[in-house]
């Protein structure tokens, strides 16, 4: 009884319309070990709904506004859901799933597509217009690049951009008249998709760039630390089942070359002691020039 008063209370505030998302929200925060904060400011409605398609398998999108996620997060029982409402930014909603938060965030980067930048938006990240040709007749689009900081000349009748051009960096708000450019020159800096913030998984939050994982490089390191591995295994004589072939391999071959170099006869290296007593003698009969 006294933890419903305490949610009665908790609610009292929020109109009667309002509860019932709150309360799908922390049903949904029951139901899925893992939830995903995702901003879709700048993504038209047609790539949501595509999105959707996509994931319907794997996973349950709800859209609501900043106080009523807030609302379910302090309302729900499960543990630290409260660290995730630091990243509630732009125009956020929940992605509640039961897949790998690291496979997740896979899926979600590659789904992701270029597209122009707007007159007004942020750039995600540094725009270069690379030197060389470009699809422009001579006449005023010289001024334009002019405008812009941008060396340009003519070149078989076309205008050409004379070197690299970094017109913008990440952060950025773009002018009219560059996104104007950048769309004429088919330059798309801007991604569109969903983009992941941060991913709750028992009780620990894990943001884009702890998911955003190179796999090439971290299998390198896997492969790089189990070689090593081995060789210190192979050097300090562990013994394991990955281990133990090798072990006796070297230890064999230990044995043969001192047995060889201490002309210690045996079956196994009487040939290699008697080509080496040849050898000897023979470097003898030259240095005593018999």
């Amino acid at each position: 009884m006294t933890d419903k008063k305490s949610t009665i209370r908790k609610t009292s505030h929020i109109p009667e319309s309002k509860k019932k998302v709150v309360d799908e929200i922390k049903s949904l925060l029951k139901e899925y070990p893992i939830v995903a904060i995702i901003n879709l400011e700048n993504l038209p409605a047609k790539q949501l709904q595509v999105m959707k398609g996509k994931l319907r398998k794997d996973a349950v999108i709800r859209m609501a506004k900043k106080n009523l996620i807030k609302e379910a997060f302090k309302e729900s029982e499960k543990p630290n859901i409260e660290k995730m409402i630091e990243y509630l930014s732009g125009m956020p909603a929940l992605l509640f799933t039961r897949e790998n938060p690291f496979k997740l965030f896979k899926i979600l980067k590659n789904s992701k597509s270029n597209a122009p930048i707007k007159p007004g938006q942020v750039t995600p990240k540094d725009i270069i217009i690379p030197k060389g040709p470009t699809p422009f007749a001579p006449g005023p689009i010289i001024g334009e690049l002019g405008m812009l900081k941008i060396k340009a000349g003519i070149e078989a009748g076309k205008v050409a951009i004379k070197e690299d051009a970094h017109v913008a960096k990440k952060g950025d708000v773009i002018k009219s008249q560059l996104a104007s450019l950048l769309l004429r020159l088919g330059i798309e800096p801007m991604e569109i998709g969903l983009d992941l913030i941060a991913v709750y998984e028992n009780g620990e939050v894990l943001t884009k760039d702890i998911l955003d994982i190179d796999e090439e490089a971290f299998i390198m390191k896997i492969q790089s630390a189990a070689r090593e591995s081995m060789s210190l295994a192979i050097e300090v004589a562990y013994t394991s089942k990955d281990t133990i072939e090798l072990l006796i391999q070297k230890s064999f071959n230990d044995a043969k070359t001192i047995a060889i170099e201490r002309d210690i006869l045996a079956d196994l290296v009487i040939t290699q002691i008697l080509a080496k007593a040849s050898v000897q003698a023979e470097s003898l009969k030259k240095t005593a020039n018999l």
